[in-house]
């Protein structure tokens, strides 16, 4: 086992066990916290293969961006130390179940597809390369799942909008 094995199992390692500590803790500000320290692990993974574009994109973005809005949330709702319902154990069979689904499906499709090796030369991973490859479109090219992307980032910063305006009912 060399460095970059040992590099990359930990670099696993962070980004597994904060999502994991992310999705479970009840503290909605150590839940943002791990978060962050999940997408860095994706972003050290995206520099471990070399991938230094993606992987600004990822910090500057994710880390950057989303994780400092949603810290930024929890303080002006000023629910940061207040721990989140428990969830009834219907809800945490279900998620588990679903989690199981998405993982088996996953590997279905992990062996149903055949993995050829490349023929061709390798692409240099420019900026101008990325944009090209992920915008075609053509068969090859990502614009449709980059579009539908983008819808459901709207749908999501319109149901934020939606639960941050609704009023708390009276108590009596």
């Amino acid at each position: 086992m060399n460095g970059a094995t040992i590099i990359f199992y930990l670099l696993a390692a962070l980004t597994l066990v904060s999502g994991l500590l992310s999705v479970t803790t009840r503290q909605i500000f150590r839940a943002a916290i791990y978060l962050l320290f999940s997408l860095i692990g994706i972003a050290g993974i995206y520099f471990w293969l070399n991938y230094q574009f993606i992987a600004a994109v990822q910090i500057v973005v994710y880390v950057g961006g989303i994780v400092v809005l949603i810290i930024f949330s929890i303080f002006l709702t000023q629910q940061a130390g207040e721990l989140l319902p428990k969830q009834q154990i219907g809800r945490k069979i279900f998620s588990a179940l679903a989690a199981f689904c998405g993982f088996a499906l996953t590997m279905v499709q992990v062996w149903k597809h055949s993995f050829n090796k490349s023929t061709g030369d390798a692409v240099e991973a420019t900026v101008a390369n990325i944009g090209t490859q992920m915008l075609n479109v053509d068969e090859s090219g990502y614009a449709l799942p980059f579009e539908v992307v983008s819808m459901l980032l709207l749908a999501a910063m319109i149901g934020c909008i939606v639960i941050a305006l609704r009023t708390k009912p009276e108590t009596t």
